[in-house]
C-alpha cells in the first residue's frame, strides 16, 4: 500500500491538485448545507472537500452533490458511551476486530439499504482508491469466520470523517464502532466527524456543534503530521 499524500504537502498544493471544484465555501452554504453540484470523485477534488468541511453525497442517476452541514455531528473520542450491555459482548469475544482486512465488503455491505444507497459503483471505486492512497479505512467485526458488520471512512492527518456503517449480525456495526473509536484514540486523533445525528450514534455519544467550530477543529487536525490510521 502507498504512503498517504501528507497533510501539508496536500494543503499546499490545493491548487494545483483540484484546481476547479464546483462548490462554494461553507460559509455560503443554503439553509440545509448544500453547497455544490457537478465536479467528480477523483482523489484529490475528494481530499480538497473533506479538508474544507464538505463531502459528496446524492442518490444513483443523480449528479454529484456537495454538502456542509450546520450543525456538524461529531464524537468526542474521551466521551464516547459504550452501554453495560454493550461491553459485555465484547468481552464475551462473540466479535472479532480487525483493521482494513475487506474495505471494499465493507463498503458493499454499507451500500444495501432498504431506503435506497448513495453507496454507488462510482463511490466504491473512488473511495477504493482513497483506501489504496492510505487516506480510506475500514473496520470490521467478523462472527464465526465471516463479515457481521463494519465501519469505513476517510481520514487525514489527525481527522478521519465515518462514512457509513453496517450489520448482519445483532451489535456488529456497534462492535466495528467501538474498536474505530479505540484505534482513533490509540494513535491521537483529534477529530471524528459523522456528520449527521442519528438515534443510533446519539446513543453512542455523537453531539452537534456549529460549523464555524468545526471548521476551526477540522482546520487543526488535518495539519498533523504524525498520525497514522494504519
Amino acid at each position: 500500500m502507498q504512503l498517504p499524500i501528507t497533510p501539508v504537502t496536500f494543503v499546499n498544493n490545493w491548487n494545483k491538485l483540484c484546481p476547479n471544484v464546483p462548490w462554494v465555501s461553507p460559509e455560503q452554504a443554503d439553509p440545509d448545507g448544500f453547497v455544490g453540484l457537478g465536479g467528480n470523485l477523483g482523489v484529490p477534488c475528494l481530499l480538497r472537500a473533506y479538508s474544507e468541511g464538505i463531502f459528496p453525497w446524492f442518490n444513483q442517476g443523480d449528479p454529484i452533490l456537495w454538502w456542509s452541514p450546520d450543525p456538524r455531528a461529531v464524537f468526542d473520542l474521551e466521551r464516547f458511551h459504550i452501554s453495560k450491555r454493550m461491553m459485555r459482548t465484547l468481552r464475551s469475544g462473540k466479535f472479532q476486530i480487525t483493521l482494513n482486512r475487506d474495505f471494499a465488503g465493507v463498503m458493499a455491505g454499507c451500500s444495501i439499504r432498504r431506503e435506497g444507497t448513495w453507496i454507488t459503483a462510482g463511490m466504491m471505486e473512488a473511495y477504493g482508491r482513497l483506501h489504496q492512497l492510505g487516506h480510506a479505512h475500514s473496520v470490521e467485526a467478523w462472527e464465526d469466520g465471516e463479515l457481521a458488520g463494519g465501519v469505513y471512512g476517510v481520514s487525514i492527518g489527525a481527522f478521519f470523517a465515518a462514512e457509513s456503517m453496517f450489520y448482519r449480525r445483532t451489535d456488529a456495526s456497534k462492535a466495528a464502532l467501538i474498536g474505530l473509536v479505540q484505534r482513533l484514540r490509540e494513535r491521537g486523533y483529534e477529530l471524528m466527524d459523522t456528520q449527521f445525528v442519528t438515534d443510533h450514534t446519539s446513543r453512542q455519544g455523537a453531539v452537534e456543534i456549529p460549523r464555524t467550530e468545526y471548521l476551526k477543529r477540522l482546520r487543526t487536525a488535518i495539519q498533523r503530521r504524525d498520525v497514522f490510521f494504519a
